[in-house]
Order: C-alpha cells, then sequence, then structure tokens
C-alpha cells in the first residue's frame, strides 16, 4: 500500500514537473513570439519614420522652388502692363510729323497707360502738399529754408515719391520749412 502511495506520489511529481516544464516552454514561446512582434513593430516605424522624412524634404523642396517662382515671376503682371507703354513711347520717336500737339497726344496717352499699370499694381504717388508736416517715411528734406510757416513742414515739392501698398518705393523730395533764426 505504501508501495503504491509512493508510485501515486512519484507520479505527481512527475506530473508537475512536466507541467512546470510544458509552462516554461510555452512561456519561453510566448516570449519569443512577442519579440517577434515588438521587432516587427520596429522595423514598421523605422520605415513610416523614413517615409515622412522623404515626404518632408521633398515637401521643403517644393516650397523652395515655388517661393523662387513666386520671386521670379511677382512682377509678371505689372511687366504686362508696361509693354504697351513702352511701345506708345517708341511710336511718339518714330512719328516724323513735326507736330507738337500729336506728340503731345501720344505723350498724356502714354501716361495715361502708365497711371493704370501703376494703379493695377498699387503704386500710388507721395505728392505732399504745402504745409503738411515732414514725415520721414514718406518725405526726404533736400533742404529747410527760413519762412514764417511752421518749422518742419513742406514749402515746395522737388519731386514726387512713390509707395507700393504701404511700403515707400521712393519718398517724395521736399523743401521744408525752419524756424527764422
Amino acid at each position: 500500500m505504501q508501495e503504491n502511495q509512493n508510485n501515486t506520489s512519484n507520479e505527481a511529481v512527475v506530473d508537475n514537473v512536466n507541467n512546470a516544464a510544458a509552462s516554461e516552454q510555452q512561456a519561453e514561446q510566448t516570449v519569443e513570439q512577442r519579440i517577434a512582434e515588438l521587432e516587427a513593430q520596429v522595423a514598421d516605424l523605422q520605415d513610416q519614420l523614413l517615409r515622412s522624412r522623404a515626404d518632408q524634404e521633398n515637401q521643403r523642396r517644393r516650397n523652395a522652388e515655388e517661393l523662387l517662382n513666386t520671386q521670379k515671376y511677382a512682377i509678371n503682371k505689372f511687366a504686362q502692363e508696361l509693354v504697351p507703354v513702352k511701345d506708345y513711347l517708341e511710336m511718339a520717336l518714330l512719328d516724323q510729323s513735326g507736330q507738337i500737339d500729336t506728340l503731345k497726344m501720344g505723350v498724356d496717352m502714354t501716361l495715361k497707360q502708365l497711371v493704370a499699370a501703376f494703379d493695377k499694381a498699387q503704386i500710388k504717388e507721395i505728392s505732399p502738399a504745402v504745409g503738411d508736416k515732414l514725415d520721414p517715411h514718406q518725405h526726404q528734406a533736400m533742404s529747410a529754408e527760413e519762412s514764417d510757416a511752421e518749422a518742419n513742414t513742406v514749402l515746395r515739392v522737388l519731386q514726387k515719391g512713390y509707395q507700393l501698398a504701404e511700403r515707400t518705393l521712393r519718398p517724395a523730395m521736399v523743401i521744408v520749412a525752419k524756424a527764422k533764426g
């Protein structure tokens, strides 16, 4: 009977050892599977990263090319507006009639064409009136003359200025008043 109990006890120990070995083997397989899954995930993420970097570089290159083209051709519309002005000036120079009125009319038409081109390009005149305060952003004082007028006010305009949208292209050249001294 004791032999029976020893056999049963030995069988239980063997079963426990076998079960433990099987569990350990299963755990190793599960760990190996998990490692393989994680390695596949890492490879996929590395691939995604490389693709994202390539897409980013391609976008940067496209943006740089677009910026260059924008800068290169930004003046295109304005240039198209100026071509007829040049044509009119060339026609005026070719006129052999000697009639001043005809020449004056041609120059007037050319000026109107140029003003229209300026308007389309948002180029505005800076033409200060006598008595306006000197604005250093839009006016350039060429000289100052003693006057009864308030100091630093415009006495005369020597040359008009121009601005593109809100940026000064060329300041108006003016003579300003200074206090009598």
